[in-house]
């Protein structure tokens, strides 16, 4: 006989999608890799060499190299895992796999590059710094935030939560980076560097989080998108 299995918390309340949808998910989450490889190709790529000399920060003292490592390491899982976590198809049909990718990204990606973005802070270029901790800290916390929502079951509020996180990650590093080298190499103007790297430490994940809460607010009667039901038994 077919026997029917009750829904589980990890259950989803919607059944099937479009295949535009489906379509527009794929172009989505490619475009996202891209976009975080080119940025990890460029900008990141020198620190694995373990070698002070090929820094490009100054270094003001012997452990600050080694804070800059920690923070890049941890920072590329943290977008790495990014994407692995805004993967719906992954969600949806690998669900432990977003769960441990999930448990990365928090403490292993947010909590750490978070830790030492703030150690660094006093020796941290003036020009944006306290925009820089501030993204730090608000990252770390929407986090582990979004974590405990998933943990209890309120997934409403850890899909909310972690749509934060991530605006804020990707507003601080991949649009403030944007912003930066955007207006130095593009813009016709001329303008003293200390007010680039203030605004590019603003101006990227603000703006992210206003458009992600714009979203959120369109899109909140949406149903869940969580992981397939079990596979009906049949004896």
């Amino acid at each position: 006989m077919v026997q029917n299995v009750q829904p589980t918390e990890t259950s989803t309340v919607r059944r099937g999608r479009p295949g535009g949808r489906r379509a527009g998910e794929t172009t989505w989450v490619l475009s996202l890799a891209v976009i975080v490889t080119l940025y990890l190709a460029v900008q990141v790529h020198p620190y694995f060499r373990m070698d002070p000399a090929y820094s490009r920060i100054d270094l003001q003292f012997p452990l600050h190299y080694w804070l800059i490592v920690g923070h890049v390491v941890s920072g590329t899982l943290a977008l790495v895992t990014l994407v692995l976590q805004a993967w719906p198809w992954l969600r949806r049909n690998h669900p432990s796999v977003h769960r441990w990718s999930g448990r990365l990204y928090v403490f292993a990606g947010a909590l750490p590059a978070a830790a030492f973005a703030l150690a660094m802070f006093p020796v941290a270029f003036a020009a944006g710094s306290i925009g820089m901790a501030t993204s730090a800290v608000l990252w770390a916390v929407t986090a582990v935030i979004g974590w405990r929502r998933a943990v209890q079951g309120r997934y409403a509020e850890h899909r909310r939560w972690m749509v934060y996180s991530f605006a804020i990650v990707w507003g601080s590093v991949i649009w403030g980076f944007a912003i930066g080298w955007g207006w130095l190499l593009f813009s016709p103007w001329t303008v003293d560097f200390t007010y680039i790297s203030e605004a590019a430490r603003w101006m990227g994940w603000i703006i992210n989080l206003i458009v992600a809460h714009w979203w959120l607010e369109r899109t909140a009667d949406r149903p869940l998108d969580l992981a397939r039901p079990p596979k009906r038994a049949v004896r």
